[in-house]
C-alpha cells in the first residue's frame, strides 16, 4: 500500500536525465548527418528517428512515473514469460532479423525492436519482486540462490544465442548486484564471481571472433585494419579533441573512418569535438545519475523498492560504465550503447520507461 506522504519527483534527477538527452540528440546529428546523407539521402535521417524515439521515450517515463510502483509486482512474472518469449523466437529465423551476423532484432521494416532490451527491464521486475518476498531465504545457496541462478542461466543462454555477450553480462551482473543488495552471503558472491568470470573467460575463448577482439585490444596497432581499426579510431577521435574539442560539428572521423560513429562510439565523436571538458561534463551527469539513484534505493520506502531503484541505477550505469571503457581502450569492444546519448530506439524507450520507476519511487522516499 502507498504511504500518504506523496511528493515531487527528484528534481536533481530529472534534470539530468533532461540535459543528457538533450546532448545526446545534438551528438546524434552531428555524428550521423554526413553517414545519414550518405547511406539514406537525407542527413536528418538518424536525428528524425531518435526524436521520435525521445517523444516515445519520455511518454513512457510520464506513465512510469505515474503509475504507482507497487502494481508493478503483479505484473513480474508475465513480464519475465513475455521476455523468454520473445527471446525464443527471435532466434527462429524468418522472424528475428539478422545483421551483421547477429539475429537481434524483430519488427517490420524500419520498426524493430531488442527483445534483450526488455530482458534487462523484464529480469530486474522480476528479482526484485521476487526476492523481496524471499529475503529471509537468500542467504542459503541451493534454496535462495539457486533458482534465480537456474533463471538468470536460461535467459543468458538465449541472448548468447544471438549471439551477445556484453548483454548477457550486463544483465547478470545487475542480477548479482540485487541479491547481494537482498542480503546474500558475501561467501556465496565471492564463489558465484569466481564461477562467472572462468564461464567469461570460455566464452571468450570459444567464440574466434572475441578471441581476436580481445587480442586486439591488448594491442591493436598489431592489426589496424582489421580487429583493431574500432579503437585506433576511437583514440584518434578522443586524442584530436584536446581540452577544448575541435568544436561542435567540426569532428574529422565521422567522414567514415569511424564506422556508424551516431551508436556505440558517439562518445568519441563527443570528445572529438567537444574535447575533455564535454567529455567530462557527461560523465560527471552520470555520476550525479548513480548517486541520485542509489539515494532513492536507499530511502525507499520498502525492499521492492529499493531493489527496483537498485536495479535500474546499476543497470544504466553498468552501460555507461562499459561503453566509456569500450571507447578509452580500456577493455575489449562490445556492443553496449551509452545510455540516454547513442542513437537507438527499444533502448532509449526502455531505458527512459526505467527512469519513470526510478522517479515513481522517489516521490515516497522517507
Amino acid at each position: 500500500m502507498a504511504p500518504s506522504n506523496k511528493k515531487s519527483p527528484d528534481f536533481v534527477l530529472i534534470m539530468t536525465i533532461s540535459i543528457l538527452l538533450g546532448i545526446g540528440i545534438v551528438m546524434v546529428f552531428s555524428s550521423s548527418a554526413v553517414w545519414a546523407f550518405y547511406k539514406h539521402k537525407d542527413s536528418l535521417y538518424f536525428l528524425k528517428r531518435q526524436m521520435a524515439w525521445c517523444i516515445i521515450g519520455l511518454f513512457a517515463m510520464v506513465i512510469m512515473m505515474n503509475f504507482s510502483y507497487w502494481k508493478l509486482k503483479r505484473y513480474s512474472k508475465l513480464v519475465l514469460y513475455g521476455t523468454l518469449f520473445l527471446l525464443i523466437i527471435v532466434l527462429i529465423p524468418g522472424i528475428g532479423i539478422e545483421l551483421n551476423y547477429a539475429r537481434r532484432w524483430i519488427g517490420i521494416g524500419s520498426i524493430t525492436v531488442q527483445p534483450s532490451e526488455i530482458a534487462k527491464m523484464g529480469i530486474i521486475l522480476f528479482m526484485a519482486s521476487s526476492l523481496s518476498k524471499r529475503q529471509s531465504e537468500i542467504k542459503h545457496l541451493i534454496t535462495g540462490i539457486s533458482p534465480y541462478l537456474l533463471i538468470l542461466g536460461i535467459v543468458c543462454s538465449l541472448i548468447l544465442k544471438q549471439p551477445d555477450l556484453s548483454t548477457s553480462v550486463v544483465i547478470a551482473a545487475t542480477a548479482m548486484i540485487m541479491i547481494f543488495a537482498a542480503g546474500a552471503r558475501m561467501s556465496h558472491m565471492i564463489m558465484i564471481g569466481i564461477t562467472s568470470t572462468l564461464l567469461g573467460i570460455y566464452f571468450i575463448l570459444s567464440e574466434d571472433y572475441r578471441l581476436k577482439r580481445f587480442i586486439s585490444f591488448m594491442n591493436p596497432w598489431a592489426d589496424p585494419k582489421d580487429t583493431g581499426y574500432h579503437i585506433i579510431q576511437s583514440l584518434y577521435a578522443l586524442g584530436s579533441g584536446g581540452i577544448l574539442g575541435l568544436g561542435l560539428g567540426k569532428s574529422r572521423q565521422k567522414f567514415f573512418y569511424l564506422p556508424e560513429p551516431q551508436t556505440d562510439f558517439i562518445f568519441s565523436i563527443l570528445g572529438e569535438e567537444l574535447g575533455f571538458i564535454g567529455g567530462f561534463i557527461v560523465i560527471f551527469l552520470f555520476i550525479i545519475f548513480v548517486w541520485r539513484g542509489f539515494k532513492i534505493a536507499l530511502r525507499a520506502p520498502d525492499l521492492f523498492g529499493c531493489l527496483l531503484a537498485m536495479g535500474i541505477t546499476t543497470m544504466i550505469g553498468l552501460q555507461a560504465i562499459i561503453n566509456l571503457a569500450v571507447v578509452t581502450a580500456s577493455i575489449p569492444v562490445t556492443g553496449i550503447p551509452l545510455p540516454f546519448i547513442s542513437f537507438g530506439g527499444s533502448s532509449l524507450v526502455l531505458t527512459l520507461a526505467g527512469v519513470g520507476i526510478l522517479l515513481n519511487i522517489s516521490k515516497y522516499t522517507v
